[in-house]
């Protein structure tokens, strides 16, 4: 039993899964769940029940029985004690004030991120403002390798999204051009298939993979297919990296047909190509609030939390990319701007924090409460807090997904504002195929960059 008094009201808390999710900042989906606060004193009352829970409980109290959901096993089995150790006399206040110090660096942080569970850190979320999440984050660095360096210091990528309605190569093609023509794609070129063919998905790898090797560009590629489909095609495609979309609690991840063992097995047979040598990072994972929820699959947990548990199944494969695709699944679950900005800093901030290379899908659905004012809003403020990557899609307008997210203007413009540079090995192809001048600004076409374009025909 957790409880605080607040306005001569003794406000109780059964559970440590009932309190962070009373704790938890307004928002639809945990509305819908029926787990919210009722009130606004009665959330500002759990937060203050909540900063004062030691850090050591999150180890003797799970919100799911770990008998009956594999993530809570692997949250406990793979807890780093000699990583706690550190903070392990912390309450969740006193963990925010630490990560807020100015003693606090990014060795230091990362020294104890194998001790700190999914919930610890979405718990010490929940007392933050956007200014801490964004302070503490931008102090941490995480830094993935394949054929370029992504989440170095001074540096922003994307993740180059050329979705075509029809699965169209041509399509595709157009739009990776245009898209490499700003800068874009040193994250990753990937591309949500419309249909879950062996053939299509092979045939859009091996387009890639010509145009790569034709122009000797430093990228990956990706379809975002399921990682059932991918393994299978291993064979007879170019598989740079291995995708799959999960959730945080077994049910959820049940309901994709996701399975840890064969997730496993799969990051295997992937590097067994040897094609990222370097590193052996050839997953890309998605993710995004809501998700567990949205498969009748939250076991009363609130959508954050939820989402952070995420993490830890991210953080057994040691991916590549990590994403959260944070106003996609709609205003059921994230009502409106302030409802997504929120989320979007709170995953970027637990993800850092527990060690991954985090990016975030800065989007909305047609139907949410939001514009596009409110992403230009979050991508300025993920920039500030040096998130990894974002999304560089079409004139912002995915016309397959249908929904909207960020633009290859965008990611100019937050290049600039910052004074960030693209991956850079990416950035020294740029300048050598002249889309980026000896400044590292967009540049005129010349010869090459006439070339690149004659490619598509």
């Amino acid at each position: 039993m957790y409880r605080t008094q607040l306005s001569n009201h003794i406000y109780n808390f059964d559970s440590l899964r009932t309190l962070l999710a009373k704790a938890s900042p307004l928002r639809s989906g945990d509305v819908l769940a029926g787990v919210c606060a009722s009130t606004y004193e009665e959330r500002i009352a759990a937060q203050i029940a909540l900063s004062n829970v030691p850090l050591k409980n999150f180890l003797n109290e799970v919100v799911i029985d770990y008998e009956k959901d594999d993530i809570t096993r692997l949250i406990i089995d793979s807890h780093d004690t000699i990583s706690f150790a550190p903070i392990s006399h912390l309450t969740v206040g006193g963990f925010r004030d630490w990560l807020l110090s100015t003693e606090v660096t990014n060795e230091t942080i990362h020294a104890v991120a194998n001790g700190i569970t999914p919930e610890m850190a979405a718990a010490v979320s929940k007392i933050m403002s956007l200014q801490d999440l964004i302070l503490v984050a931008q102090k941490i660095e995480v830094v993935t390798k394949f054929r370029t360096s992504v989440g170095l210091k001074g540096r922003f990528s994307t993740r180059l999204q050329p979705n075509h309605p029809n699965d169209d190569n041509k399509g595709i093609m157009a739009s990776t051009l245009d898209g490499l023509l700003f800068g874009c794609g040193d994250a990753v070129i990937g591309i949500n298939p419309v249909s879950e063919s062996e053939e299509i998905v092979t045939s859009i790898l091996s387009m890639l993979e010509e145009l790569r090797l034709k122009f000797d560009i430093p990228m990956q590629s990706c379809v975002l297919a399921h990682y059932t489909l991918t393994k299978n095609i291993l064979d007879k495609a170019p598989v740079d990296l291995i995708f799959q979309s999960i959730a945080g609690t077994q049910k959820a991840n049940e309901s994709f047909g996701v399975k840890l063992s064969e997730l496993q097995e799969a990051n295997d047979a992937v590097l067994s190509l040897n094609r990222n040598p370097q590193s052996k990072q050839v997953f890309y994972f998605e993710t995004g609030q809501g998700t567990a929820l949205s498969a009748n699959a939250n076991a009363m947990i609130d959508q954050q939390t939820c989402e952070a548990r995420a993490y830890a199944v991210a953080r057994k494969f040691n991916p590549f990319l990590v994403n959260s695709v944070v106003g996609f699944i709609g205003p059921e679950y994230l009502y409106n701007g302030k409802q997504i900005i929120r989320a979007g800093l709170e995953d970027h901030f637990c993800g850092k924090l527990l060690g991954l290379p985090m990016g975030v899908d800065v989007c909305y659905t047609n139907h949410a409460d939001c514009d596009q004012d409110d992403m230009d809003n979050l991508s300025t403020l993920l920039a500030a807090a040096n998130c990894n990557f974002m999304m560089a899609v079409p004139g912002s307008d995915d016309i397959m997904l249908q929904y909207q997210s960020t633009s290859y203007n965008d990611a100019a413009y937050l290049r600039k504002v910052f004074n960030r540079k693209p991956a850079p090995e990416f950035e020294l192809w740029l300048k050598k195929m002249g889309i980026f001048n000896s400044e590292g600004e967009l540049s005129s076409a010349n010869e090459d960059v006439k070339k690149l374009l004659n490619h598509l025909s």
